[in-house]
């Protein structure tokens, strides 16, 4: 390897961290980014006993799709790996196509790479991606989540993410695939002046004359990314000492919530929504900041993200709500609403796992004394066989199908810190 190229590898593998997994995917779709991480994938891993291998994503949005996907595969098949294409059947139409596409993406290859046995992903975007991220969060009048851009790994659908290429510039990328005499496609819609990343991408040239170069704009997102990770943990810590977990709700001293920053309350609250509601994304800020408000006052109930929120003597409840369960029902040997299971239970068992509801409170006529409010036990699991209570998490009586909570209650601190 030249200088260059092997300036390009050694880059590509800090950007992986370590350990690298003995079997890793790679999100390819043909432009030069992604194409340029398989390649030096392949010469920092392929002799190292690492099973690589590839997928493109075709979302079937274009024609031209289907042959950039068999370029791929050829290019792969040149660097002696697999590859396999992963069609996406499922938009309808409505909505804001980038967004489902990019979610239908990260399912497919999740899919994709438990099929495989494959334990991390890498993906392609580079510095270029992260100063155009900034940019348009800029014009959003984002906070300090939305500046420290896009991170550097991400774990979704129980699958690592990897970005090893964030610190890069495209123009690097492009000089290694030609040195390594590979070729790309670009393609047509990186040129569509519709979408604010192709206008972004238009501008970023013109302002770096004012300093707002690429680079300028990846070391605002690293200095917000570090100032993040501080609120992060004064949330964590704010929360260890004020917060606790009961029948998979999230209770917090009302007064303790009412002397905390702004800031640090809006993050424990946003911690506690995504936790009970087993949440992707956070809700929107002006949503949260009345919920947060209205909290505080001790306002009455709200909803949010599948969630009720309330205040009960003295303390903010964030619990699961029942509408949002109430048509939830596995068998007893399965996970209920991600976050239920009842470790003994057999699947040959006639029981079910569903909602508490009216019709189970009833059945339960000590609940009050454990001190839950009655909007929490109505959207706790119970055992049902028919319509007969076995076990109901809010009890949880041993002997009779003991309930946990997946992760414990410690997960939820522990995803206070957590990206």
């Amino acid at each position: 390897m030249n200088a260059s190229t092997d300036g390009i590898v050694k880059s590509i593998q800090s950007g992986m961290g370590a350990p690298v997994p003995a079997r890793l995917g790679v999100a390819v779709s043909g432009g030069s980014d992604s194409m340029a991480v398989m390649a030096a994938l392949t010469l920092a891993y392929g002799d190292q006993g690492v099973f690589l291998r590839a997928a493109t994503v075709d979302h079937g949005l274009r024609p031209e799709a289907a042959e950039e996907a068999s370029h791929v595969a050829r290019q792969a098949a040149a660097l002696g790996l697999g590859h396999d294409i992963l069609r996406w059947q499922g938009w309808d139409g409505r909505g804001n196509v980038q967004d489902h596409a990019r979610e239908a993406r990260y399912g497919l290859l999740a899919g994709w790479a438990k099929a495989h046995g494959l334990e991390m992903i890498a993906l392609g975007h580079t510095a270029d991606d992260q100063a155009e991220t900034v940019l348009m969060r800029l014009g959003r009048a984002a906070g300090v989540d939305g500046l420290a851009g896009i991170p550097a790994r991400r774990v979704a659908h129980d699958i690592t993410f990897v970005r090893p290429a964030l610190g890069l510039r495209r123009a690097a990328l492009r000089a290694f695939l030609r040195d390594q005499e590979i070729s790309w496609i670009d393609d047509p819609s990186n040129e569509d002046t519709r979408y604010d990343r192709v206008r972004a991408r238009k501008l970023l040239p013109q302002l770096a004359e004012l300093g707002l170069s690429a680079e300028a704009l990846c070391d605002v997102a690293g200095n917000m990314r570090d100032a993040r990770d501080a609120l992060d943990w004064y949330t964590f810590t704010a929360a260890r000492d004020h917060a606790r977990v009961q029948t998979g709700a999230v209770a917090i001293s009302q007064r303790a919530f009412r002397t905390l920053p702004t800031e640090i309350a809006r993050r424990l609250m946003i911690g506690a929504l995504r936790w009970v509601g087993r949440g992707q994304y956070p809700p929107r800020r002006d949503a949260i900041t009345r919920m947060v408000d209205d909290m505080r006052l001790g306002a009455g109930a709200a909803t949010l993200q599948g969630c009720i929120v309330l205040v009960r003597r003295g303390e903010i409840w964030i619990a699961r709500e029942s509408v949002a369960v109430a048509d939830h029902v596995t068998s007893a040997d399965a996970i209920w609403d991600g976050r239920w299971c009842v470790p003994e239970a057999e699947s040959e068992d006639a029981a079910t796992i569903r909602a508490l509801g009216d019709a189970g409170l009833t059945q339960c006529p000590d609940w009050r004394a454990l001190g839950v409010p009655r909007a929490v036990a109505l959207a706790a699991p119970a055992l049902w066989q028919g319509d007969r209570v076995m076990a109901a998490a809010i009890e949880n009586h041993p002997g009779a199908g003991r309930f946990e909570l997946i992760g414990g209650a410690d997960e939820f601190f522990t995803t206070l810190l957590s990206h």
